[in-house]
């Protein structure tokens, strides 16, 4: 029987050991393991600082094998936490002290599980020794069940940015209120409450002019600036004298002569000569 002499010279040559692919990285055979390839001692760090504490490691290891943190098999998780904590001494001592606090506890735990129960003890009357570790996972557990749902609220400065827009600046103008009859009669009505006060009886009547008194308001009106309308008027005259003053003011300022003041609405009213620039140009 003839063999073919290719199919015996394949079976014959050796296999080069640099076919053999190791790793597909991106799609690329790795046919051998770097030679520089070098792991830092801290290359861990992030993966240990993900745990806050003795508690949360312990829930990593009852949340990661899907057990009852009311029924927990004591010797496996001792088993598992000793494992932990003998990385944690190589990489961070100082982190292994409060570590080291709870492995001492379960190590305890451990043992006084294994020991047999004194005689003529119910099983309902002895204490479990796990159920202080169980009431520290389980109030533990529950506080970080809040804190995880406080971090997924919206904050302020991480998921919501308030906007701040400067408002534009306008000018202010103050507008002066414009004096009607009403102000005026307002006015008046308390001067001539004022005015009855000192009202009685004439034996003889007293001629009041009203030019007069229009002469008499434009002096006093030389003398100051502005002049509070009530000063115009002298309650002792009676209501007589009070309503020959009010309508020479009405006149004067029907022939411009004076002006009417008033720095807010519903405030006091001033009287004033008006100058030569609005004579000029009129009201």
């Amino acid at each position: 029987m003839s063999t073919d002499p290719a199919l015996s010279l394949d079976q014959d040559q050796p296999v080069d050991p640099a076919d053999e692919t190791v790793a597909v990285v991106r799609g690329v055979p790795v046919t051998e393991f770097p030679r520089d390839l070098y792991i830092p001692p801290d290359a861990l760090e992030v993966f240990l600082e993900t745990f806050e504490g003795p508690l949360d490691l312990l829930l990593y290891l009852i949340k990661k094998q899907n057990l009852q943190i009311l029924d927990i098999p004591i010797a496996e998780i001792t088993r598992q936490y000793i494992e932990y904590v003998e990385l944690m001494k190589e990489l961070h001592l100082e982190l292994a002290a409060e570590y080291l606090v709870m492995a001492a506890m379960l190590a305890e735990i451990k043992s006084r599980m294994l020991l047999p129960r004194p005689k003529g003890v119910d099983e309902d009357e002895e204490q479990d020794p796990r159920a202080d570790l169980i009431r520290r996972l389980l109030e533990y557990e529950r506080y970080k069940q809040g804190a995880e749902a406080l971090d997924e609220m919206p904050r302020v400065g991480r998921d919501i940015f308030p906007a701040k827009i400067p408002a534009p600046e306008r000018p202010v103008v103050k507008l002066t209120p414009t004096i009607d009859l009403n102000d005026l009669i307002s006015a008046f009505s308390e001067i001539l409450q004022r005015a009855e006060m000192y009202s009685h009886h004439h034996v003889q009547r007293e001629v009041l002019s009203v030019r007069e008194r229009m002469s008499n308001v434009l002096s006093a009106l030389e003398e100051r600036q502005f002049t509070m309308f009530s000063e115009l008027f002298t309650p002792e005259e009676g209501r007589m004298g009070v309503v020959v003053s009010f309508l020479a003011v009405l006149e004067l300022v029907k022939e411009s002569l004076v002006e009417l003041i008033q720095n807010e609405p519903y405030g006091q009213i001033y009287v004033r000569v008006p100058s030569k620039e609005t004579v000029a140009h009129g009201p």
